[in-house]
């Protein structure tokens, strides 16, 4: 039996929410959640950064510089996975302050760590609250989104991302050398204050409350969103296309809890199998270079930590180049085809690394830069793509899997390059085997990913 009331069902929010205009208003929420982002992508990569440093200050081992790089993407796993569940279940907003909040703590409290141990639990532990938030946060920025250039408005929040991979390198580059690496870890603390922004100004998703049937709380939800547009462009809004069937999907349809089975059901089967496996490539060839780089630069090449850092940070720099453009051309090209070109192009530039063999500094530089630069716009547009593809009730649990897969490949592409590189197989065969790991991917989003550009949320996932 439906739980909507006759009043509620005349009010049909995807319709409201389509035809707000651009304002002030979702400008400011995507500059409130994009510094959470920024900061969450700070702490993520400053382990890459460090740990040259503090493996020498802390005497560790290989195997101890392996785990370092990868507990916190175990942490990231995991916290992408409850963070999936708990989102669908008590809304989107509270779970970003919650992560938020955790991530700051924990940043400040590496500062205090003298002994590799207490380390690795607090990173593992801030790995939770990062691979909580990432995902949360897309799926909160694609339910307040509307479909007429919804690829832009999204990847312009989500280039903060990859803009906090660019600004921590270039910062880790600048201070480490002065001051050492703690400072680091107390300015990745920032983000604990916007947590009391977060719970100040963000309303939650009305799509989410309603889909829950909180019904009262949707309807207060929508009315504040619609207030704030209105003040910010200082005229009434125009009346919404209200669409019958599609307020029955959106507000009707009596509250269901998300499980894993959802995401296998029907249409959405072939949607999960290509999603992940697109995952898994990016971030699997992105952390399996990236990772590496400093340590790279400074053991093969010899370079002096402060080079080692700086040549790191062009390739970060390549990488947000790549969001960027991605985020301009998404709307008009289709996702599609970011997703599908931008692994082909990164599986050219590690084909000719790999033929190259990475023999000179330089040479790593320019062709894992541009790899990197087509690697990152895929990464950035499958934070766009995949809340597409999953209706409200399981947006978040869709997303969050997709972090999971994302997280599989941030953990095992620094064990697969490191396990080559330590091997003895050469930089030559490591980027040549992420190479054809990338192929394998382009070939899956261009025969498979089914394209939702231009199309409303609740066309595209009923």
């Amino acid at each position: 039996m439906s739980i909507a009331t006759p009043e509620v069902l005349q009010r049909d929010i995807a319709a409201r929410l389509e035809r707000l205009p651009m304002s002030r208003w979702q400008i400011s929420i995507r500059l409130i959640i994009g510094i959470v982002t920024f900061f969450e992508a700070f702490d993520q990569l400053l382990i890459a950064y460090t740990l040259p440093v503090i493996s020498r200050e802390w005497h560790m081992t290989p195997a101890d510089a392996t785990a370092t790089l990868t507990i916190g993407s175990i942490g990231m796993l995991l916290g992408a996975l409850a963070s999936g569940w708990a989102a669908d279940r008590i809304g989107r907003v509270k779970v970003i302050t919650l992560c938020v909040a955790l991530t700051a703590l924990c940043s400040l409290s590496m500062t205090l760590c003298t002994a590799l141990l207490p380390f690795l639990i607090l990173r593992f532990v801030q790995g939770l609250a990062i691979g909580g938030e990432v995902p949360t946060a897309a799926a909160y920025i694609a339910e307040i989104s509307r479909a007429r250039r919804r690829g832009r408005f999204v990847l312009m929040y989500e280039i903060v991302f990859p803009a906090g991979l660019a600004v921590g390198a270039l910062v880790a580059a600048w201070v480490i050398p002065h001051w050492g690496w703690r400072p680091l870890y107390l300015l990745a603390a920032v983000p604990g204050l916007a947590a009391v922004l977060l719970q100040m100004r963000i309303p939650e998703s009305p799509r989410w409350l309603a889909s829950h049937g909180h019904l009262d709380k949707a309807e207060r939800s929508m009315a504040l969103i619609e207030r704030r547009v209105e003040e910010s462009v200082g005229h009434p809004l125009p009346a919404p296309a209200l669409s019958e069937s599609a307020s029955a999907a959106a507000v009707a349809t009596p509250a269901k809890r998300s499980s894993v089975r959802d995401l296998f059901a029907g249409r959405y089967r072939r949607r999960t199998l290509v999603v992940w496996a697109i995952w898994f490539v990016g971030y699997l060839a992105n952390y399996g270079i990236t990772s590496w780089l400093p340590t790279l630069y400074k053991g093969s090449f010899h370079l002096s930590i402060g080079k080692a850092l700086w040549y790191s940070t062009a390739t970060s720099v390549a990488g947000l180049v790549g969001c960027l453009i991605a985020a301009l051309v998404v709307d008009k090209l289709g996702r599609r085809f970011v997703l599908a070109g931008g692994l082909g192009g990164t599986t050219a530039m590690l084909v000719v690394l790999g033929a190259l063999g990475a023999g000179t500094p330089m040479q790593l530089l320019v062709w894992s830069s541009l790899a990197a630069m087509f690697n990152f716009a895929v990464n950035v547009c499958l934070y766009l793509y995949t809340p597409e593809l999953y209706p409200t009730r399981s947006r978040a649990l869709g997303v969050s899997l997709g972090g999971v897969l994302n997280r599989l490949g941030l953990i095992l592409g620094p064990i697969l390059v490191g396990a080559l590189y330590a091997g003895g197989s050469g930089l030559g065969s490591v980027f040549l085997v992420l190479g054809g790991i990338c192929l394998v991917g382009a070939l899956v989003a261009g025969l498979f990913a089914e394209e939702t550009k231009g199309r409303t949320l609740e066309e595209v996932s009923p």
